[in-house]
């Protein structure tokens, strides 16, 4: 269900809204909850702490820790990185009381499950590059039901960019990878749902929307643009009042 960007480096007007799958697969940060701020003090207090003067910026964005310090700081040794990482969970654990949810996910995720009520099957799952206490500490401050089929960065050998975080999202949902719709705030998630055969859907929330639309078969602000039902044995995800 994906398209390729066209030439001039833009989506493919080949996919525009509605668009029409058997389930959506959901990033968390920065696509049903607003953690950004949190992530960003837990980084930059990490990069401060091991005496560099680099910032935490979009591109890390979507991305398993893990990955990120291998990438901004590829000086470390084995035992440095596990320290490193070890040390960014503790941050991040600790970080959670702002933790906020995003306009538009309650509604949302409430038209899903009436959906998947109706469809007599599951209609959606998240796919996070948290590690499962991280997303546990995170989305305990919503208050809303954890999903079946859930995905956490440690039940992946690669995490996003790579397509197997949402390769297994859509195994667990059972749904071939073509059939989803992949929502994410990120390069690295757009580019890990791309890979995976499913269509792309950018939410401006974390990340400049001329950075993301070349990776996306569409741009929301938020999930408060978007409404979803069960037409026939699918989904319709359209823009909202349209």
């Amino acid at each position: 269900m994906s398209s390729a960007p066209s030439a001039s480096g833009s989506p493919s007007a080949a996919r525009p809204l509605p668009m029409r799958a058997s389930a959506l697969l959901l990033d968390m940060d920065g696509t049903l909850i607003d953690s950004g701020p949190a992530v960003e003090r837990s980084w930059n207090q990490l990069l401060r702490e091991l005496g560099t003067d680099l910032e935490f910026g979009p591109e890390q964005h979507g991305k398993p820790a893990r990955q990120v310090l291998g990438e901004m700081l590829p000086q470390l040794d084995a035992q440095q990185l596990d320290a490193a990482h070890r040390r960014i969970e503790e941050l991040e654990l600790e970080d959670v009381q702002e933790i906020a949810v995003l306009p538009g996910t309650e509604r949302l995720l409430r038209e899903l499950d009436g959906a998947a009520e109706q469809l007599g099957r599951a209609t959606w799952t998240i796919v996070t590059s948290c590690t499962r206490p991280l997303f546990e500490a995170r989305w305990a401050r919503t208050g809303l039901a954890v999903p079946e089929g859930l995905v956490t960065a440690d039940q992946v050998s690669h995490g996003k960019p790579h397509p197997e975080p949402y390769l297994l999202g859509a195994e667990r949902v059972g749904v071939a990878p073509e059939q989803c719709i992949v929502i994410e705030d990120s390069l690295g998630g757009l580019r890990s749902g791309t890979a995976a055969g499913a269509s792309t859907i950018a939410v401006t929330s974390t990340t400049p929307a001329g950075d993301l639309a070349p990776l996306a078969d569409a741009l929301v602000t938020s999930l408060d643009d978007l409404e979803v039902r069960a037409d026939g044995a699918e989904l319709v995800l359209s823009r909202r009042g349209s």
